[in-house]
């Protein structure tokens, strides 16, 4: 996730090299284990490897947000039909995107005493991590900077959110997984550099890792995240980097592995199929990259294609959907739909 910034706060950023909400790349800590090459990454040639990678077709605007009205699109959750939720960062709202690109608010979260200033590191209430059930029920994440409010929200049929799992107020609760196998929610903190974890059915959280690779640099650390290949996957987007947490036999986590540098400023990604090619959503440089099996990585969309401020993407069989925030570059936050193609 990330998120337009008062001035003073670009500044900042602009001066440490931060991408959106996220710090400049640091370098991994060194008790981190880089994990040795994958058997095809051994023996195929980096551009050989690329070149054979997935590509992106007949991209288009499903949707166009009110910037002025906060819409920064951000975490995106598909639904069966080919609708998907969304969650708007500034607006502090939740909405359904239809395959037609009409645009359904389903809930708008109050602001809470004082406005939010005492929110961590943004300073402003924000919707962020949004994911759904089998069941077809709705849950987000809303960062308040205020205890009773910061949380796991479910949205009922009722039109009313209902907070299910509490977090600290010092929390930035930003990427929303549901790990179905356990029946638990995975959360990632973007302030603390962490990863929480939840029953399903509701409750107390309590911290699933806390590992250095989590951690921010001086802005933003654990962003984006998803379950594949039998472990944990999140960005950082202060380091650039992707990372893998293998989850043990008990469910807790293992020892991290960076699986990709070098990707300043970092939000969300998603896994093209059963392999570990990765796309990512690159926000400072509104872009979305692809991420080989072997940490390369290559631009396939940028602002010439449309990217502003790029936040999310969601593979769902041969569609790709991918949000533009438009929070440091443009003022036109949309809904993309492309087409994977596969080689």
């Amino acid at each position: 996730m990330s998120l337009d910034r008062p001035a003073g706060v670009r500044r900042r950023a602009a001066t440490l090299g931060l991408v959106g909400l996220l710090a400049a790349l640091a370098t991994a800590p060194a008790a981190l284990a880089v994990p040795d090459a994958t058997a095809a990454s051994a023996t195929v040639p980096a551009d050989l490897e690329r070149a054979a990678g997935a590509r992106l077709g007949d991209v288009r605007v499903l949707a166009h947000f009110d910037r002025a009205a906060g819409q920064v699109a951000e975490s995106i959750a598909p639904e069966p039909g080919g609708s998907v939720v969304i969650g708007m960062i500034s607006a502090r709202q939740v909405v359904r995107v239809g395959r037609d690109g009409a645009v359904q608010v389903l809930a708008t979260m109050p602001l809470p005493p004082g406005g939010g200033a005492t929110t961590p590191v943004v300073g402003a209430p924000d919707v962020t991590g949004v994911a759904r059930s089998d069941g077809g029920a709705v849950y987000f994440l809303y960062s308040s900077g205020q205890g009773g409010l910061t949380g796991i929200w479910r949205l009922h049929r009722s039109g009313e959110p209902r907070l299910v799992v509490p977090l600290p107020a010092d929390t930035f609760p930003n990427a929303l997984v549901i790990d179905r196998r356990r029946h638990r929610f995975l959360i990632t903190d973007s302030a603390g550099g962490r990863i929480w974890q939840a029953p399903l059915s509701g409750g107390e959280a309590t911290v699933w890792s806390a590992d250095p690779a989590l951690a921010p640099a001086g802005f933003f650390g654990a962003n984006g995240m998803k379950m594949h290949d039998g472990a944990v996957w999140a960005t950082n987007s202060d380091r650039g980097s992707i990372v893998r947490i293998p989850v043990t036999k008990d469910g807790g986590s293992g020892r991290p592995e960076v699986r990709a540098t070098g990707l300043e400023g970092i939000d969300d990604f998603d896994f093209t199929g059963p392999g570990t090619e990765i796309l990512a959503a690159i926000n400072q440089s509104s872009k979305l990259v692809r991420v080989g099996a072997d940490g390369e990585h290559e631009t396939l969309l940028d602002a010439d294609d449309g990217m502003q401020g790029t936040t999310a993407v969601i593979v769902r069989g041969n569609r790709v959907y991918v949000t533009n925030g438009a929070n440091l570059a443009g003022n036109d936050p949309t809904l993309m739909l492309a087409k994977l193609q596969r080689r």
